[in-house]
This record gives C-alpha cells, structure tokens and sequence, in this order.
C-alpha cells in the first residue's frame, strides 16, 4: 500500500508454565488470540478449533490444527457460532486464554448448555515504555496513523504516551480501531481523526487506509 509500518508493541506476552489437564472428551477447542495456540497439545489437532479471526486461525493451522473455524474477527459470534456447529452433549470446550480473559466468552457458553474448560495460557505486562522508533516518528512528525487491534494496546499506548510527554504529537494522527471498544481510551488523546473498522478484522482496518 505505500506505507512504511513502525511495530510499536506496547504489551509483552509471556506462556505460562503449568500442566494443562484435560479430560479426555474434548469436542473442540475454542482460541480468541494466537498466543492461546501454544498451549493446545498435539492431541486435539484432529478436533475443531473455533478462532476469533484469520490471524489466529492461520496460527492454529500452522500449529497442526485440521478443520479451523474461523469468526472472521468478530468475538461476539463466538458463542453462537460454536452452538450452531456443535452439541453440548458432543463434549467439553477447552479455552485456553490470557490471565484475566474469556470469562465472559465461558460464561456464554455455559449458559448454552456447554462445559467449558478455561485455563490460563499466557500473560500480558505492559513495557516500560514505548520503543524508540515510535518515539522518534512521533516527536518528528511522521507518522499518518496508528492501528490498534484491542482495548488493552489503545489503554497502554495513550499511558505511554502521556507518560513521555508526547500527547500532542498524535494531533495530526489518524487513530484507527478494529472495534468500538478501544475508542474510550483512544480519546484521552487529540487525534486528527478516529477511524473504526466496518468489521472487527484487519482487512477493514487496512480498507481505511486508502
């Protein structure tokens, strides 16, 4: 597309170390974030796995998984998708997620008839603060816009910013969100404009770029 993209992760995420027990009658896996795939045994490659959206459906293919589901980014259709596709009485639902996430994904769920099995996969720390290539293309101008893909990066990124006194540099930069959701925090900065993706993917996010 032209642009020059500057990654500014603002979220280290760390695997947790612990034995995932699992019965043994598991009718699919359930994953809202690529970094849950490492979690998910060799065993369950030939079971369902239903993902949030393309990029973690793409992860859990290249993870050995056979028939992938995928949301197509929207995590609200999670839960009715699963009960469209499978039968409580087919088996549990494992869903590996981060610490403190996918509560109420497993809720829902359960609501619908199904066990849900949750367990902590990875952690999420916010880093100290923002890499330097963003810093420099903030104090120098440079950036056209700046993507955010969940609630929890727009939070740590506009912390960051204020933290290093850069809350003015985003004036002339267009905040483009993958849902309503991380808007709230995305206004405790002056943006020249903020953007929300038509669908909840990267695909529309991209679409208003050009």
């Amino acid at each position: 597309m032209g642009f020059v993209p500057v990654l500014a992760p603002v979220l280290a995420v760390t695997g947790v170390e612990a034995a995932l027990q699992l019965p043994d009658r598991i009718a699919a896996t359930v994953v809202t974030s690529r970094n849950a795939v490492p979690a998910c045994a060799a065993d369950l490659f030939d079971r369902p796995v239903f993902a949030v959206g393309t990029a973690t459906a793409s992860c859990a293919s290249a993870a050995g998984f056979s028939h992938v589901i995928d949301a197509d980014g929207d995590a609200s259709v999670l839960a009715p998708l699963i009960a469209r596709t499978l039968s409580p009485a087919s088996g549990s639902l494992f869903l590996p997620t981060g610490r403190g996430q996918g509560t109420a994904l497993a809720e829902s769920l359960r609501k619908l008839g199904f066990r849900v099995i949750r367990r902590v996969a990875y952690q999420a720390a916010s880093v100290p603060s923002l890499p330097q290539a963003a810093v420099s293309d903030l104090q120098q101008g440079q950036l056209t816009a700046a993507m955010f893909f969940s609630t929890e990066t727009a939070r740590h990124f506009v912390r960051l910013v204020l933290e290093a006194g850069l809350g003015e540099a985003v004036s002339n930069v267009e905040a483009v969100s993958i849902s309503e959701r991380p808007v709230m925090e995305l206004k405790r900065l002056k943006w020249r404009r903020i953007s929300v993706a038509a669908k909840p993917n990267q695909d529309a996010m991209l679409a208003l770029l050009q």
